[in-house]
């Protein structure tokens, strides 16, 4: 029986929320559906994440072409969803030494570790989500402010941006596990996702109709013909619904959670909802697996310096002429403009 997830694991113990948990365990009835991951599938992923994440961290950081305002929340995006992973994998595995009794700890300091891994958990997830807006906003600017971006978006507001998120994803998370059994944290939390959502939404399908007319405006002054168009609308539509899509499905479930646990928490049909935690917590891990995929590794920039750093050695001499870090003319706000320009 794979052990239960010890994410918001506070929560999970509060007096409103064990009893659907019990019943969740204890009547399984026909029409539940539940769907079990196997620790080892659940570590498997976390470690995929942690892997693909610090690939993109390590990217940025060894070029300084990246060191622009765009990359800057790509690489907190890609920190957020490694600790993310990092800190389920940890307190997955310690919580499998303990069942196994390979690791002997008094309980108090398990519930303290129980509490830091949940506000670490918590705060990287809340910061996950505030970078994917901030990416989205970014783009937004550098496509409709074009003359202006540089005057907008300088590296030092990003810098206080990104400060500003970490420190309010850290309060927010320390919060959330302190007064876990209060129904306005929870609501806070599931209003937060569904602005976020919103957001993403609107500034996305605003910047497709802006290609889209864009795109329609080069066929007309090149005479190309309906269909060419038709293809760029349905190519955008595909993408706009991949990264909507994506948002949707793998954070929405966990925020299900939350929001059955306040409105219904006695229901026999929300507790067969809460017999899935896990899987909602293996969604959100999927999605740390998927973000460098669609938002880092398109960058052709950012391929090309992972291909370096992997080839090249990583010794402190000064490497063979092949291996160094080539400086390559990066536009700026060119890589912004990209989904505009290549969907």
């Amino acid at each position: 029986m794979p052990v239960q997830r010890r994410l918001l694991g506070s929560l999970n113990s509060t007096p409103t929320a064990t009893p659907q948990l019990r019943l969740a365990t204890n009547q399984t009835g026909p029409q539940c559906l539940l769907v079990s991951i196997p620790d080892g599938l659940f570590l498997g992923l976390g470690l995929v994440s942690l892997v693909e994440n610090m690939l993109v961290v390590v990217a940025i950081a060894k070029n300084r072409n990246l060191h622009s305002p765009m990359y800057c929340f790509i690489c907190c995006l890609a920190l957020s969803d490694l600790l993310v992973s990092t800190s389920n994998v940890l307190e997955t595995a310690i919580f499998l030494l303990l069942e196994v009794g390979a690791l002997a700890t008094p309980a108090a300091v398990v519930q303290q570790l129980d509490n830091v891994m949940d506000v670490l958990t918590c705060g990287s997830m809340v910061s996950s989500l505030c970078f994917l807006g901030a990416i989205a906003v970014d783009r937004y600017i550098s496509i409709f402010y074009a003359l202006r971006y540089h005057s907008i978006v300088t590296l030092p507001r990003a810098r206080w941006a990104i400060v500003a998120i970490w420190a309010a994803s850290i309060l927010s998370s320390t919060l959330f596990i302190t007064y876990y059994n209060h129904a306005a944290v929870l609501l806070c939390l599931v209003t937060f996702f569904l602005a976020m959502l919103a957001l993403m939404a609107a500034l996305y399908i605003h910047m497709l109709a802006r290609a889209c007319q864009h795109a329609q405006g080069i066929a007309q002054l090149h005479k190309i013909q309906r269909p060419v168009h038709q293809g760029f609308r349905l190519k955008g539509a595909v993408t706009l619904t991949t990264l909507l899509g994506v948002f949707f499905l793998c954070w929405g479930p966990f925020f299900l959670h939350l929001t059955l646990i306040v409105l219904c928490p006695q229901h026999p049909a929300c507790s067969c909802v809460f017999k899935n935690f896990n899987l909602f917590l293996a969604l959100i891990i999927c999605n740390s697996i998927v973000d460098p995929l669609i938002y880092a590794f398109r960058s052709r920039e950012l391929r090309l310096t992972l291909k370096e750093v992997l080839l090249c050695s990583w010794s402190s001499k000064q490497p063979p002429p092949c291996c160094q870090l080539q400086p390559r003319l990066l536009v700026p706000g060119k890589a912004s403009l990209r989904w505009e320009t290549e969907q």
